[in-house]
Formats: structure tokens, sequence, C-alpha cells
């Protein structure tokens, strides 16, 4: 059995849909091995395939069992870093992933609830980020795609293992790089966001925290 450790667990994706990168890993390995407030940052980059990317977080929790979880992802279009606040019971992918699967209106877990709010403190974060001068938002949306699929199977696996009880975890989506396109932001404010993001996190663990957090949970 592992034994409990001080550790924050921060994931990113491969690069997908054609493309050659992804800012999420490039953004996420730059934290590999970073020491915030006394924790031990581990980065794991998960593939962009529905199934095998929750066989790879579940196996990161087992292994480490952390205090704190994000997942980080891609978002093209948007221009701010954004703290995602629910995940939703469903894939309906509007391109195939890199295994080539595209389900429509299908269940992340069958039977689980409708939905699992963020347990991050998103509001503390959003305030942490806006002060430093970084674009930030708090976002009602995780899409549909391979990124929901895994912030779903995040807080469905804190929410059912005892070992897991007192984790804390939730979804960012980043923005293309410069040369991936417009909007854009460039990977060093990605990683001073998410470094900014984990250090708030860790600070407020713990606490009330802020409306978020007060509602975290499942919605059935």
């Amino acid at each position: 059995m592992p034994v409990r450790s001080s550790t924050i667990l921060i994931t990113g994706f491969d690069a997908f849909g054609g493309a050659e990168l992804n800012p999420s890993w490039l953004a996420v390995k730059a934290l590999h091995r970073r020491q915030i407030l006394g924790h031990r940052v581990v980065a794991a980059r998960l593939p962009t395939v529905y199934g095998e990317s929750l066989k790879s977080l579940n196996a990161l929790l087992r292994l480490h069992r952390p205090v704190l979880v994000v997942c980080v992802g891609q978002a093209g279009g948007r221009s701010s870093i954004s703290l995602e606040r629910v995940a939703i019971n469903l894939d309906d992918a509007p391109i195939a992933d890199n295994a080539g699967a595209q389900p429509v209106d299908v269940s992340v877990v069958p039977g689980a609830p409708v939905a699992y709010f963020s347990t991050l403190p998103i509001k503390a974060m959003l305030v942490a980020l806006q002060r430093e001068g970084l674009p930030a938002e708090v976002s009602q949306t995780a899409g549909t795609f391979v990124c929901n699929h895994v912030f779903y199977g995040l807080m469905h696996a804190l929410a059912n293992n005892r070992l897991l009880r007192r984790t804390k975890g939730g979804f960012v989506h980043v923005p293309w790089l410069p040369e991936q396109g417009a909007p854009s932001m460039p990977l060093d404010d990605m990683v001073k966001g998410l470094r900014i993001a984990l250090r708030c996190a860790v600070a407020v663990q713990g606490q009330t925290g802020d409306d978020a957090s007060r509602g975290a949970g499942a919605v059935h």
C-alpha cells in the first residue's frame, strides 16, 4: 500500500488533432520536481484517448496518493487561463481522439452523478492570477472531449475512494501557444500561472474556500 505523501500531481496531454505539440504538457512538464510550499510536484502526460487517459490517471492516483491534483488541457480559441468549475458525465467528441474514437452522447461513468464541481479554490486562484497580471477566468464548461472526460473521471475517483477523500482536485485549460495561432499565451506565462494556481490551492487547502469549494461535490 503506497504511503500518503505530500505530493502534488499535475497532468497535461499529448498532442492531438494533427498538432505537433500540446501546451498543456509543455507547461506542466516545466513544473516537474519543483517544490511548492513543501510539496513535491509530479508532472505526468496523459494520452488524448478516451478510457486510456483515465486508466493512466487512476494509476497515478494509486501510486502517489497526492494531496492535490490539477489536470491541465489545451483550449484553442481561449485567451485566458481557464479555471474549470464543473465536469459533466458526458463524452460527445467533436473530433476523434488519438485512437480514432469519437463517442456521441456516452456517459463517462454509467450510472454516476450528472456532474461534479471542482474542489479547487477557483475564486481564490482567480484573484491570485489576476493580481500577477495574468489573463484568467472561471469557466463554466470544460467541453465534452477528453479534457472533460479526465476532469469527470478525476472528480469521481476523489469522491469514491476513501484513501483520497482529503485530496482536492480540478481542471485548468490553457490557451494555444503563439506558434499555434491566436488568441494565445506565451509558455512562460502558462508555467507562471500554473505555479501560482498550485501555490494558492495548497495555501487554502483545508479552509472553507470560495463558493465553488462550498458547493463542491456531486450533482445528481
